[in-house]
């Protein structure tokens, strides 16, 4: 079984375009390549938006070298890019982002949500790229709720949504370029948990709610973020109060880590080539409309 390596938090809360308020739960800038395949995690809210304001989000923007996975617990969220990929994410949707090569794309609240207003919370996560798919061409998933596996577990202990990956004998419809799996947990009080976990891999766990309890009494409250040894299969885990949590597991990639901004690659020269092609007009060629 795994073992905690360490909790890491930053309770800071900022803005990021027009969403806030956002909190940092992790970044590659503080941890390097600990998290890998993982690079940064934001949890966006839990806020309410006023109504009739207009959709606000994060203007048009570029990325590349990495993947951007995006959960919407509550409210809506409207996204365009220059593939011509985008629509509207929904409570219990998750968007699978590859930004590749390069992606020009914006992210606001849809004007349907921006003009009733209500509760909104969500998650973005990055996911490293290895190098040999760094520059391949941008993609776009859209895994709405009803695609995604549900498994209610025993004695109304709660639910594991499988987004990538398995758990138990589900599989999520994430279409990842290594292998990882990404669960999204409710968990009543007084419960316990083993998910699974490969010897030498990743194992991080993000306290979105409530207080978790780990094998050796370890409390982690909301907002606290799990790093378990990478020695090790599964873990096992415990619950104080009613819990809602991230699982991520996966291969770490091995490799050199060089990012700037919205560019994620594996060396400084790499970084530069990206700012220059968005000098040059090569990067992404049409840009959201």
């Amino acid at each position: 079984m795994k073992t905690l390596a360490f909790v890491h938090r930053n309770d800071t809360r900022f803005a990021v375009g027009d969403f806030s308020p956002v909190l940092s739960v992790f970044s590659y800038h503080e941890l390097g390549t600990t998290p890998s395949p993982f690079l940064l995690l934001d949890h966006i809210g839990p806020g309410r938006l006023l109504p009739g304001r207009p959709p606000g989000g994060v203007n048009s923007h570029p990325h590349r070298g990495f993947e951007t996975v995006t959960l919407v617990y509550a409210g809506e969220l409207a996204h365009k890019d220059s593939t011509g990929g985008g629509g509207v994410i929904r409570a219990g949707d998750v968007q699978w982002m590859t930004a590749g090569s390069g992606i020009m794309h914006e992210e606001r609240f849809s004007a349907d949500f921006a003009r009733e207003g209500g509760a909104f919370e969500m998650i973005q996560l990055w996911v490293n790229l290895p190098a040999r798919d760094k520059m391949t061409p941008p993609a776009y998933q859209a895994l709405t709720r009803e695609r995604i596996p549900c498994l209610t577990l025993e004695d109304g202990a709660g639910e594991v949504r499988i987004i990538a990956g398995c758990f138990r004998d589900l599989t999520g419809p994430a279409r990842t370029r290594t292998r990882m799996t990404v669960l999204d947990i409710h968990l009543a009080a007084g419960r316990s948990l083993t998910l699974p976990a490969e010897d030498g891999d990743t194992a991080l766990l993000y306290v979105r709610a409530g207080t978790l309890q780990l094998a050796d009494d370890e409390n982690v409250e909301d907002g606290g973020l799990v790093v378990l040894s990478s020695h090790g299969r599964d873990i096992s885990l415990s619950t104080r109060t009613g819990c809602r949590l991230l699982a991520l597991s996966g291969e770490p990639l091995g490799e050199p880590l060089n990012g700037h901004g919205p560019f994620v690659m594996n060396t400084y020269d790499e970084i530069l080539a990206a700012y220059d092609d968005i000098r040059s007009g090569r990067f992404a060629i049409t840009q959201p409309a």
